[in-house]
């Protein structure tokens, strides 16, 4: 008796339509919009397989679509069994068994967990052989049906327009990717002067990370002469290669695959290319017979040349851990949160801005010398899908919602009971360089035990969003959330009760004198210089130190000041005194001195705050100081006032006199030098 057909699973949440491949026919994907039709790969082949055999036959290729970032970030599978298991879960049925139904199950890490996501295996086809991505062997089916899983999970192929590799790795491996500029590797080639706490990014690192982790190099900007690379494409680095020269001397070959599948360099290391009369004959034909199609070789300064970023996975032992790209350390320990910025109350935007410490904020404790990464991942955007701002495989001005620029810094505290506004006016023990428009950034640091905090942040104020903070240590680590504390957002310290004596002290910015900026900048010297002394007495003084910029709250500049220690009182420039009674600095009266980048203040009211005023209560011992207000970045125009208030002891009341003849003498001598 016959068997009965059997039927065959049909997804009816992502159908065999116009619906699955389009978001918004925004891409040249559209034309092909009536062309298009959908079947079974043993519609397409004969013998369909999942896997193939020898690995090269399992190699990527691209189709019509630009997704060559999520295709160089599945060649990780092909490097570890562990992470195609994961990503497949094994012991699904193929087409040529009797179990085999017409559906396959995926595993996607999404937002900290393995998302288990069913298709049907039709697969969108023109002419009968497959449109978007392909294996080698095309009757070998793994690539194009992950590549239907990952479009699902996005919410149509269309939307796998562009992206980043970093951002794919991290969504099939569960693991972090770190992204390097070339041109940064470029200028520091050779340079053994970089700072102790700047990681070590050399072409020759990857020698020793090519067999463990899954390497990517893109192309941004097309170049002179190799415009066969295209542009906001992406490449994977199948081999390195250090190589002796007849002349003695050392080569470093690349072998690059193009996910297009074909060979478009035109190189000195191209077949029958001049670079190869380097080397021996032996290597030249080793070399040579390992290409495959779409591969070639590239030497190491014509790689930082003609590339603009290299992506690297973090390897994923069989146990599931990460490994350090820098110490090889396995990172055992794991933990994650979720949070959120939440407008007008924890979105407090960056360092610059007042309401930074109204931030989410967690306590970090290390048990132990540990090895630690701290990433911080953004939820996508509201309409599901957000994108990075400039990605490879597509255009930039793809649409939809761009990730916000985001940031994250990490401060050493002695006890989990501090004053929030004194620990983040130190500086941090690690932060990133800047807010990037990536979907996640992370840090990594040498931390000793004891208590940190950990602040994310955007880059602007009251931006909405949802993130997963993730830390990755090798030493035991505990990771709690902070719960808010119920305040106004403009507290402000309440100075203790007494008399106090008050000076008020009248500058301003101008541009190309006195408006140097912030401590991140070398004309930072030049800023307005106050001298303050404090008399002695029984013990420290309490004093309170304000400064106002004089400006409407929607022309505010981000403003904060230092407050450094002094050996001896100095000529601060030309000034005088107004009649009123108030001082007037020179305009033109900085510092002078580059010695201050590189002398720590005593105080500091910081970050920058847009706002009209900021204020710091502090106890200062008898001695001489000065006071630098600024803004944040230079050459910005201002003028404000520098409040000082120190309170009054009856037995020194001499110092109001003190205080006030040191300004007044200084301002008279300035004047003296004008004239």
């Amino acid at each position: 008796m016959r068997e009965p057909a059997r039927e065959l699973f049909r997804d009816a949440a992502f159908p065999a339509s116009d619906s699955s491949l389009f978001s918004s026919f925004s891409t040249p994907l559209a034309q092909f919009r009536e062309e298009i039709t959908w079947r079974r790969p043993q519609e397409i082949c004969a013998t369909p397989r999942l896997f193939a055999d020898n690995p090269q036959e399992g190699q990527v290729k691209q189709g019509l679509l630009g997704d060559c970032w999520f295709l160089c970030a599945c060649a990780a599978l092909q490097k570890s069994q562990h992470l195609r298991d994961q990503v497949f879960p094994p012991g699904q049925p193929s087409w040529l068994e009797r179990t085999y139904r017409g559906s396959f199950t995926c595993r996607v890490w999404q937002f900290g967990h393995w998302v288990e996501v069913t298709i049907d295996d039709r697969l969108p086809c023109l002419a009968g052989r497959l449109c978007f991505s392909r294996c080698q062997r095309e009757d070998v089916f793994w690539l194009p049906l992950l590549e239907k899983v990952y479009a699902k999970v996005h919410g149509s192929y269309e939307h796998l327009w562009a992206g980043q590799v970093a951002d794919a790795l991290v969504d099939l491996t569960g693991g972090l990717a770190e992204r390097w500029n070339l041109k940064d590797l470029a200028r520091t080639s050779g340079h053994q002067d970089r700072p102790v706490a700047t990681e070590c990014r050399t072409c020759r690192q990857l020698l020793g990370l090519k067999d463990r982790c899954l390497l990517s190099c893109s192309v941004l900007s097309p170049r002179t002469g190799s415009g066969a690379l295209g542009s906001f494409h992406a490449f994977i680095v199948s081999d390195l290669r250090e190589l002796r020269g007849r002349a003695g001397q050392s080569i470093l070959l690349l072998r690059i695959q193009n996910p297009w599948g074909r060979r478009c360099w035109q190189g000195p290391w191209r077949e029958g290319g001049e670079g190869w009369s380097q080397v021996d004959a032996a290597d030249r034909s080793e070399l040579l017979s390992q290409l495959q199609e779409g591969e070639f070789w590239v030497e190491e300064e014509e790689f930082l040349r003609e590339f603009d970023e290299v992506t690297i996975g973090y390897p994923v032992t069989e146990a599931g851990h990460l490994q350090s790209l820098y110490s090889g350390k396995a990172l055992c320990h794991t933990q994650a949160l979720p949070g959120a910025w939440v407008k007008g109350q924890s979105a407090g935007g960056c360092r610059n801005n007042s309401g930074f410490p109204s931030n989410p904020k967690f306590w970090l404790r290390v048990s132990e010398p540990s090895e630690v990464y701290v990433a911080l991942l953004q939820r996508r955007g509201a309409d599901g899908v957000a994108r990075v701002r400039a990605p490879v495989g597509g255009p930039t001005s793809f649409p939809g919602k761009d990730y916000q620029a985001v940031g994250l810094h990490v401060w050493k505290v002695e006890k989990r009971r501090v004053s929030l506004p004194r620990a983040l006016s130190a500086p941090p023990v690690a932060g990133t360089v800047c807010h990037a428009y990536d979907r996640e950034v992370h840090l990594r640091c040498e931390l000793a035990p004891g208590y940190y905090l950990a602040v994310p942040s955007t880059f602007l104020k009251d931006v909405p969003g949802r993130f997963l903070l993730r830390v990755f240590s090798s030493g035991r680590v505990s990771l709690s959330a902070i719960k808010p504390a119920a305040q106004s957002p403009a507290h402000r310290e309440a100075p203790p009760a007494g008399e106090w004596e008050t000076v008020r002290l009248r500058g301003s910015w101008r541009v190309g004198r006195t408006a140097g900026g912030s401590r991140n900048f070398a004309s930072y010297p030049t800023n307005p210089c106050f001298p303050l002394s404090v008399p002695e007495g029984t013990g420290p003084r309490c004093v309170r130190i304000t400064l106002r910029q004089h400006c409407q709250d929607s022309k505010c500049h981000p403003i904060g000041f230092h407050v450094f220690q002094a050996g001896s009182p100095c000529s601060w420039g030309s000034g005088a005194v107004r009649q009123d009674g108030e001082r007037v600095p020179a305009d033109g009266g900085g510092l002078g001195a580059p010695s201050l980048l590189l002398q720590e203040p005593l105080l500091s009211c910081v970050p920058h705050c847009y706002t009209q005023e900021v204020s710091r209560l502090c106890h200062l011992s008898a001695g001489t100081y000065r006071i630098v207000p600024s803004t944040y970045l230079p050459d910005t125009e201002g003028a404000f006032t520098v409040t000082v208030e120190t309170r009054i002891d009856r037995r020194s009341i001499h110092s109001q006199e003190m205080l006030g003849q040191l300004l007044q003498e200084a301002s008279f001598m300035a004047v003296m030098k004008k004239t």
